[in-house]
Order: C-alpha cells, then structure tokens, then sequence
C-alpha cells in the first residue's frame, strides 16, 4: 500500500510514476477526503475538550448547589455532533483506504513504462543446444522416458495436472534437494508454512482483494465470503511470517525460504505451446525471501537474483535475465526480474524464477515495521522476493536441453549426487 502522505505531498510527481503502469490515475477524490478527514479529526477533538472541560464543571457546579441543567443539554448536543462527524470521519477514511487499496506499487524510476514489449534483457549465459537429429519437445520425452504420467495426472485431478512417476519423482526431489542444500549453504533459514492460509495473508501480500480469484478458496461452512485459500506461492505465507511485528534493527537483514507446492486457478484458454508441464494448477517451488531496512533493498535484490541464476547455472541451461517493463511487474512489486529459461520446442525462453523488490508496499499493509538505532523511531521494512527455483518449467528445460539422439537425457552433474550417481535418463521399453 502506498503512504498517503507521500501522496499528499508529491501527487503528480506519484501519479506521473504510476502512470508507467496505468492507463489514468486522478487523485482528486482521495486528496479530497483526505483534507475533509484532518478537518474533521481537528473539530472532534475541539469537541471532545469541550464536552471533557463541560463534563469537569458539573459536579463543582452541583457542590456549590448550581443548576446543571443547561450544560448537561449542552454536552448531550456535543456528543450527538461528535457521533455525527465521526460517521463521517468513518466514511472518508474507508474511501481513503479502499482507493489505495486499488493503487499497484510505485515503479522504481529506472524501470521502463509499457508493457511486455518494453521488457529488456539484461544478460544471457550458455549456448543454444545445437542439435544434430530432429529434437523432440518434453511432453514426448518425459513421457517416452517415464517420468510424468499426464493421463493419469488428469484422472485423479483435471485438465492442467500431473503425476510424477518413478525416476521422474525421484528427480523432482532431487531437484527440490539441491535447491533446499544451495540455499542453506548461504545461510537462509528453512520454513515449512501452512498451505491453507487467512485473508489477511493475501491482504498483506497485496494479492487482495483486487486478485482474489486467482487463488482456490476455502468457503466457509456458513457461506459467503471466504476466510481461507490454498497459497499460490510461499511469498503470500513469508511476507506475514513478520506481520505486526516490530523487529529490532540489529536482527537484519531476515532471511527465508520455504518449499510448498503451489495451487493456482490459471483462468483463461491455454496456447497450443503450453501443454504438459508449463502451465498448471499445481507445481512445486522453493522461494527465498528477505526483509531489509530500505536502504539495504536494492543490494538484497541483486543478491536474490544472483541466487536464481545460480542454480539454474549449475544445472548448465542456457538462459537470460530480463528487467520486467512497469505493467509487467506485477502490482505488489517496484521493480522485478525474471530468469527465463529456453525451451527449444517453443522457440522462446520461459520465466522460472522472478526476483522482486516490493519496497515498503507489502510492509504498510501488513504493518511490518523495525525500530531504527540512531532514532528510536519504528520504520517500514523492504520485502524482497524469488523463485528459488520453480521446477515445473526446470523439467521441460532440461530434458529438451540435455537430449541426446538416442532418446536418451544427461543428468546434470548436480543432481546426480541425489540420484544415486545416475547420468542419464533412458527411454522405456
């Protein structure tokens, strides 16, 4: 959530920025309410001293065998007024807070207005493969090789599920332990959150209430809105492992990471070139997360994307990082970058981690603040956050990649420790 005060004070400074994501912004009603809001916090609290100077009056008054009457009338007036305008008060303040419940992050001057188009890459590692034979796509090869079982996957959960099996499962996990070894070597603490989750986790996250039917809902067993969802990612469950909480300055930077599956409505027509693994309902990640005083943030995103990029480094796939355009960020975040893998079956590289700098945004709403040495005075924190790694698209990635003619696939030399010293998948008879 945005600072209203910062609003206040640079209003078309913060408009212009938001307009690098938004198609028209005008601040007129919020400024409005806002002044109406100090006015009248200003008047109820000049009645509340008179009805407290009149309230003191009246027993001297009775002792010194005055009549009470009229200030009694008086102060029942005052506390009528006070009732009235603080409904009032009420009102501007929900207007206050549903309009920046509405307004997306504000974008980091150097990320770029527009949306995909204005994406920009900013480094590439490895080679394209280069392949001597006619490849064949990961839905084939995963299959051919018994890893994933599609059809199955479908029988027991739908359209947009599917079942690990065998070797396939065995490297799901394997992948899963390299990630989870990686980051303890650097010194992230491990969290297994719930996956059911309250409102207020998506509230916090800035996931609500403007997403709310991205996620599966749990409905109450009276009806109407719902209290609790299945996460979509463990970044809805860390942001809140601090809510309302006042941390002390010393115990920064905090860093996590979680592994949880993730469960996902992805509404919407699928294209052609996103069958098997690339898009689904379930999929499992690792997130890394951190909290940071402000002025640590921009260090701590380098860091969290250097940490993407390793791991999909070690795995040996050639990828690239893009800078993500402002209406590509997603509305939580400042700024954000993605680690894309190639898929050489679609001719186009995949995000399989995005690293995000949310700034002070996620901190507002879910009032995470740390208390700062030099002045005593509690602050907002930045939240950061990425992939670390999400292996629904790693899969695809890698086995299109390490494919050979025969049908086989090269275990990449990391994994191979957890596989038991295995080096190739091999096609089943």
């Amino acid at each position: 959530m945005l600072d209203i005060n910062e609003i206040r004070e640079n209003s078309e400074a913060v408009r212009q920025a938001l307009l690098k994501r938004m198609d028209e912004l005008d601040f007129s009603d919020l400024l409005q309410w806002d002044k109406d809001r100090r006015s009248l916090i200003v008047e109820i609290d000049q009645l509340r001293q008179r009805r407290n100077e009149g309230s003191a009056q009246i027993p001297k008054m009775r002792k010194e065998g005055k009549d009470t009457g009229d200030i009694q009338e008086g102060m029942k007036a005052v506390s009528v007024k006070i009732k009235d305008l603080e409904s009032n008060l009420s009102d501007a303040e929900n207007n206050i807070q549903s309009f920046l419940e509405g307004l997306p992050n504000i974008p980091d001057d150097d990320v770029q207005p527009g949306d995909k188009e204005n994406n920009e890459v900013i480094r590439t590692w490895g080679e394209k493969p280069n392949f001597d034979f006619t490849p064949k796509d990961h839905v084939d090869l995963v299959t051919a090789l018994n890893l994933i079982d599609y059809e199955r996957g479908v029988k027991m959960g739908g359209s947009g599920f599917w079942l690990y099996r065998g070797d396939g499962a065995r490297l799901e996990w394997a992948l899963l332990n390299y990630f989870v070894d990686t980051h303890l070597k650097d010194g992230y603490e491990f969290v297994l959150p719930p996956h059911i989750l309250t409102y207020q986790c998506g509230y916090t996250a800035g996931q609500f209430p403007k997403f709310e039917d991205d996620v599966f809902h749990l409905e109450p067993e009276a009806g109407g809105k719902f209290s609790q969802f299945l996460l979509p990612t463990s970044e809805t469950a860390l942001i809140n492992f601090h809510r309302e909480e006042i941390l002390p300055e010393e115990e920064l930077p905090k860093k996590y990471f979680a592994y949880t599956p993730c469960y996902r409505r992805e509404a919407g027509s699928y294209r052609a070139q996103e069958r098997g693994m690339i898009r689904g309902h379930q999929f499992n990640k690792i997130e890394t997360f951190q909290f940071t005083r402000p002025e640590d943030s921009a260090q701590a995103l380098e860091e969290l994307i250097g940490k993407a990029e390793h791991l999909v480094q070690g795995l040996g796939l050639h990828h690239q990082v893009s800078k993500l355009a402002a209406r590509d960020v997603s509305a939580s975040m400042a700024k954000t970058y993605d680690i894309e893998v190639w898929i050489p079956s679609m001719d186009e590289y995949k995000e399989v981690s995005s690293a995000s700098n949310a700034s002070s945004y996620q901190a507002r709403r879910g009032n995470i603040r740390f208390k700062r040495q030099e002045t005593g005075k509690n602050e907002f924190l930045h939240t950061l956050n990425a992939s670390g790694l999400a292996t629904s698209r790693i899969i695809p990635a890698m086995v299109e990649q390490g494919q050979q003619e025969d049908g086989s696939v090269t275990i990449p030399e990391v994994l191979r420790p957890y596989l038991g010293g295995q080096e190739t998948f091999e096609p089943q008879s």
